[in-house]
């Protein structure tokens, strides 16, 4: 039997419940793998409630990226073999000590990668790469700004926006998260408790700044679009805070400014080529010690809804962990 760590009705992360359930088949096209981590993303706070874009058939397992080793590979797989190392994006199902998924959702894991860092790279760097590449077309020496640069994807995007060459300003809602921020590559940062992001703006960027990666939405979405600079890119990734904010559109004519989605799982299935490119330079850029992931906390799969509910209340700092032992 294995171990999952099951949503068997939408609710809060408290009425997840451990359950042991018989092994899935693995059939053409598909790999087995053994968990040994599966990443913490903001997604599996909405999707155990039912919120998110996707709702799978009950019961089913949270969990959209993991880390382990293939045990089983089935007809029709090339390019994998029983006991590589991979990274494997799920989308959902990896709160769980076995895995049974397609090969097109894995990937190699650098040998000098930990299970803990595979389970908390690729969403949140590919979300981060992929906005800031393909949607925000940051260039050497533009000026960005991070909302919630101490998160996940912010943390994310702080790092990659040094090694794109430009200048990154964090805003964060503590001085713990600015640091965080600063360590990882921030050039500066604002506390958006303690100062209004306006006036922060004005003194570290009084010309404006160039893209603005916005994983929070809220009351910051459009103090930080009144602070863009000509021409500018706002990248509009999710709604930490909760309410969805509305723009005045008005600011766009204004500044000549582009308000640009990103969504990064629907970008992987219909560019797969480009998104397998994207893999290959943030691995790339990991091992040229660019890109160094931070697992704050890690809890065991009984605990995998208090890891949840920490995401939830915004208490992480970078990334958190389940493991499988």
């Amino acid at each position: 039997m294995v171990k999952v760590l099951q949503c068997q009705a939408w609710g809060p992360p408290e009425s997840l419940v451990l359950a042991d359930v018989p092994p899935v088949a693995c059939g053409a096209g598909e790999v087995r793998i053994r968990l040994h981590a599966a990443g913490v993303n903001f997604p599996d706070t909405l999707i155990i409630q039912g919120k998110y874009q996707f709702k799978p058939e009950m019961p089913f397992a949270p969990g959209g990226e993991a880390a382990g080793v293939i045990t089983q590979v089935g007809d029709k797989v090339a390019g994998y073999k029983v006991g590589d190392r991979v990274i494997v994006m799920s989308g959902w199902g990896a709160f769980t000590e076995e895995l049974v998924t397609g090969a097109d959702r894995v990937a190699p894991m650098p040998p000098s990668m930990s299970f803990e860092e595979g389970a908390a790279f690729l969403f949140t760097y590919g979300t981060s790469h992929h906005a800031l590449k393909q949607r925000g077309e940051l260039k050497p020496g533009e000026t960005l700004l991070v909302l919630g640069a101490a998160g996940g994807v912010g943390l994310a995007a702080v790092e990659l926006g040094k090694a794109m060459g430009a200048r990154v300003i964090a805003a964060a809602s503590t001085d713990e998260k600015l640091e965080t921020a600063k360590a990882h590559g921030a050039d500066g940062g604002i506390n958006y408790t303690r100062q209004s992001l306006r006036d922060g703006l004005k003194e570290l960027a009084p010309n404006g700044v160039d893209v603005v990666y916005d994983p929070v939405g809220g009351e910051f979405s459009e103090q930080a679009l009144r602070s863009i600079a000509w021409k500018g890119r706002f990248l509009v990734v999710g709604f930490a805070a909760g309410p969805i904010p509305s723009i005045p559109l008005n600011l766009a004519l204004l500044k000549g400014c582009q308000i640009v989605g990103v969504f990064w799982g629907a970008f992987t299935a219909r560019e797969p080529a480009l998104h397998q490119e994207n893999v290959a330079e943030l691995i790339s850029l990991y091992e040229a010690g660019k890109l160094k992931p931070l697992v704050s906390k890690t809890y065991p799969l009984a605990q995998g809804g208090e890891a949840i509910r920490d995401m939830m209340e915004r208490r992480v700092l970078g990334k958190v962990v389940v493991t499988m032992g």
